[in-house]
């Protein structure tokens, strides 16, 4: 490949190599992989090839290393709730303009994260929203406190049996640098799961969002761990979260091939997409199509290719990293 080099100044021949650029982020030193060309007249580095910025990735490990919350997270949060950046700066006390700089990409200071963890729960947003004043309309304001109320007394049902039983993990490379999203993948399955779909199938759909959505955003959607399996990748606990689903969301019929037997699963109600952002729904969505003709025994072959599968072991938890390789 020939460029002009920008430290000899001439146009000569130019390779790709990959490395690791070290980025201190508060004294904290964090290496992030990089791509940039090198002159083979002159020897000189130059020009990162990978279309994101390096410190906005470190911004990302430094939050895993954490447990800080990530932009995306705190922009879906607020949307939500469908509130403005405005709205909830006020509902906060803070000014619009903080909020926006943590939505795209700044590093919230560990006051500020704190304050966020609180204001995440709805039991403590009901009471900031009361205490807000005129920060939103009084028919909005009603709308969102009968969300969170509902919310409220659901979010503390399931999701402290699910962490009482199977305990809680902190977001790293296993889970797609996100917390476990239990409304996201619950509504996930049910999105899959329109039509029907058998559970082998299911898994791998859901294998292939959170990791195509990784590879393309560098978060996960549901913040699922996946198990390497002999019918390929696996959401951790999943015939657990199948379950409480199957009392009122998700019906079942057991299907016979030949001397084996397998389970279909068809949503009974619609999806929430308003737990998803824009592109948790058009990766769902893409994802969805690109294995539309795909039956079981098809998915899991194609999955069973992906150097995900190849470079780990029965039981072992997949780190996303390898979803830079996937083949879709």
């Amino acid at each position: 490949m020939k460029r002009i080099c920008p430290s000899c100044e001439k146009e000569t021949d130019v390779i790709k190599v990959n490395g690791k650029e070290t980025i201190a982020v508060r004294n904290e030193a964090i290496e992030v992989d990089v791509e940039y060309y090198k002159c083979t007249e002159c020897e000189e580095d130059f020009e990162n090839t990978r279309d994101y910025d390096v410190l906005e990735v470190a911004y990302k490990v430094y939050r895993c290393r954490h447990d800080m919350l990530q932009p995306e997270e705190i922009k879906e949060w607020r949307k939500r709730y469908g509130l403005t950046q405005k709205e909830l700066g006020q509902i906060l006390s803070w000014g619009g303009a903080t909020l926006n700089r943590y939505e795209n990409g700044a590093l919230q200071s560990e006051a500020h994260e704190k304050f966020l963890r609180l204001a995440m729960d709805p039991h403590n947003l009901i009471k900031l929203i009361e205490e807000s004043g005129e920060a939103l309309s009084k028919e909005k304001r009603n709308k969102i406190l009968n969300e969170l109320v509902a919310e409220d007394d659901e979010a503390h049902s399931f999701e402290m049996i699910f962490e009482e039983r199977f305990g809680r993990y902190s977001p790293d490379e296993f889970s797609g640098y996100s917390r476990l999203h239990l409304s996201k993948l619950y509504n996930a399955i049910i999105f899959f799961c329109r039509g029907g779909a058998l559970k082998t199938k299911l898994n791998k759909l859901l294998f292939y969002a959170d990791f195509k959505h990784f590879k393309e955003y560098t978060v996960s959607i549901t913040g699922s761990q996946y198990i390497h399996y002999d019918f390929g990748p696996v959401p951790n606990k999943y015939e657990f979260i199948t379950a409480e689903l199957r009392e009122k969301e998700l019906g079942v019929e057991e299907v016979i091939f030949g001397d084996y037997s397998g389970y279909n699963y068809i949503s009974i109600v619609d999806p929430d997409l308003s737990v998803f952002s824009d592109s948790e729904l058009k990766v769902l969505t893409e994802v969805k199509e690109y294995f539309k003709s795909f039956g079981s025994k098809a998915i899991k072959e194609f999955s069973h290719k992906e150097n995900a599968y190849q470079q780990t072991n029965n039981g072992e938890i997949i780190s996303y990293l390898y979803s830079n390789e996937l083949k879709i």
